[in-house]
């Protein structure tokens, strides 16, 4: 099946009379609450529940193997191929499906907030909700710009519609697909709404680099004098909390492309974790939950219908959808100027790593291709002990081009607009887990802000004798004993040991990007 067949079936769905397009908020409140597909909490919020896809399904993500893109994906676990003729027989299934149903929803709206590089996306939902989560998550258009408007990519999302593996094809029930040359994003078999957000992630991480703009897994903020900051970091190590700065304003929170115009975000709204929240500990995501916001997974009181952010029965996962507007102190439009400050955030469970060190361009650019971080106990089932965890970019599922790529355009961007990056360990101090403690966060937020503010420009450093990091000797606010994580543990042998042991991990794991700069493997390494 060409691309015009495809657009033929498509295009049939969309004049049935089933389509319901660009609903406002409250229709598709109404529609989702009326429908059964959700409830309304106390704020007006729409709490829906996902089944038993709670998160992301990556065994169950493919991409199309075609001519024009096939040369340029990074093939493997994570890019994992499918051919045309699985994916033309689906898509006819899933759009004969979607004709027979009694409504459809239709959103149009635009990923990236710089208009010379967006993306017009269309998304086809069985549920209301998931076309209220599409509605607040990507960027809404003006009536202006509804009206020219063009579709570069579509989803075609089918929650109901379960895949056959022995007859379709796909490793279960459940199937995202992605066709660069069709432009068709095609779900099924899920409820989990994240799975739309991060496809269309995926497909600006193929586009922009080739357009020589740098996409990234990273928040983002600017301070009054218009210097830009960047955050990131994989779950649980506070990228979204050290990004809510009430002294800066917020570009975004989770995607954001840096042209050469400077950094812009990819999204239109938040899709925040709920777990354990509260309005002292994250105000603004608390406060950010108000009518139309989409909750999956929150506990509620069937009576009351008040939130309970603590319970987990569902899931860890729990989340929120609003748009970035739900946030007070925002940049808008949601754009800024090149990086001054680079921020890598780790959560080191191991307890080694320097609460903060600036690094070289080399080393940031290792450190942006390991992607550090740990699992903790209780995360997780069968996580009993901490494990390393090593995301390529910071976002490895997300990315489908080699990711040489990205790392060398990080490198060209750092040297052209001369940015200083760190690395942040938002972790363990003292010893592991389990033996120290959870860096404090008024100190990490002390550090974070005096690396943005210019005040660890030219301070006396120490190097990490494994890291080979360099550690500023002295920060206000922050005791001296923190900075050297080596001086915080009681036990310096075993501090030694697990120091070295961290060092071997990062090792082992940069040889899955076998022949890279020689300069990235020797000078950015750990050097034990």
């Amino acid at each position: 099946m060409n691309s015009v067949e495809i657009a033929n079936e498509l295009n049939d769905l969309l004049q049935g009379r089933n389509i319901l397009e660009q609903l406002s908020v409250p229709q598709l409140v109404e529609k989702a609450t009326s429908r059964g597909e959700a409830i309304l909490t106390v704020d007006g919020a729409v709490r829906a529940v996902t089944g038993k896809y709670t998160g992301r399904s990556p065994k169950d993500k493919f991409m199309v193997e075609e001519e024009s893109s096939k040369d340029k994906i990074d093939w493997g676990k994570i890019n994992q191929p499918i051919s045309s003729e699985v994916f033309d027989s689906l898509y006819t299934k899933v759009v004969d499906y979607l004709k027979e149903k009694e409504e459809i929803f239709v959103f149009k709206g635009f990923a990236g907030a710089d208009p010379s590089s967006r993306l017009g996306i269309r998304v086809v939902n069985e549920f209301a909700w998931h076309n209220l989560f599409a509605h607040q998550l990507f960027i809404r258009p003006t009536a202006e710009e509804l009206e020219e408007h063009e579709a570069d990519f579509t989803i075609v999302s089918a929650p109901t519609f379960k895949a056959d593996p022995a007859v379709d094809g796909t490793s279960s029930e459940t199937f995202i697909l992605v066709s660069l040359e069709k432009r068709i994003i095609l779900i099924g078999g899920t409820e989990y709404a994240g799975e739309m957000k991060k496809s269309i992630f995926g497909i600006m991480n193929y586009l922009l680099p080739q357009q020589g703009i740098l996409s990234m897994h990273c928040s983002a903020n600017v301070g009054e004098s218009g210097d830009v900051a960047l955050f990131f970091g994989l779950s649980g190590t506070g990228k979204t909390t050290l990004s809510a700065d009430s002294n800066r304003k917020l570009i975004g929170d989770d995607e954001h492309g840096w042209s050469d115009n400077g950094v812009f975000n990819i999204e239109g709204g938040c899709y925040a974790k709920t777990v354990n929240l509260s309005a002292e500990k994250e105000p603004e995501i608390y406060n950010a939950i108000k009518f139309g916001t989409v909750l999956e997974n929150v506990t509620i009181d069937p009576e009351t219908r008040i939130p309970d952010y603590d319970d987990t029965t569902l899931t860890q996962n729990t989340r929120a959808a609003y748009p970035i507007q739900n946030i007070e102190n925002i940049a808008s439009p949601s754009v800024g100027g090149h990086p001054k400050t680079i921020i890598f955030l780790t959560a080191d469970a191991f307890g080694v790593l320097p609460p903060i060190s600036k690094l070289t361009k080399e080393q940031a650019m290792y450190h942006f291709l390991s992607g550090f971080t740990s699992k903790i106990p209780g995360t997780e089932r069968g996580v009993v002990e901490p494990e390393p965890v090593f995301s390529t970019c910071f976002g490895a599922p997300f990315f489908p081009l080699h990711a040489s790529v990205y790392a060398e355009m990080l490198g060209e961007k750092i040297d052209a607009h001369e940015a200083n990056v760190f690395l942040v360990n938002t972790g363990w101090t003292g010893g592991s887990y389990g033996e120290g403690s959870r860096m404090k966060l008024s100190y990490t937020r002390t550090m974070v802000r005096a690396a943005i503010d210019g005040k660890l420009d030219n301070v006396f450093t120490e190097q990490d004798p494994f890291f080979g990091l360099s550690m500023p000797t002295q920060i206000e606010g922050v005791p001296t004993e923190v900075l050297n994580p080596r001086n915080a543990w009681a036990d310096k042998d075993a501090y030694d040991q697990k120091a070295k042991e961290l060092a071997g991990m990062f090792h082992e794991n940069f040889k899955k990007f076998g022949v890279i700069s020689k300069d990235i493997s020797e000078k950015g390494a750990p050097i034990v």
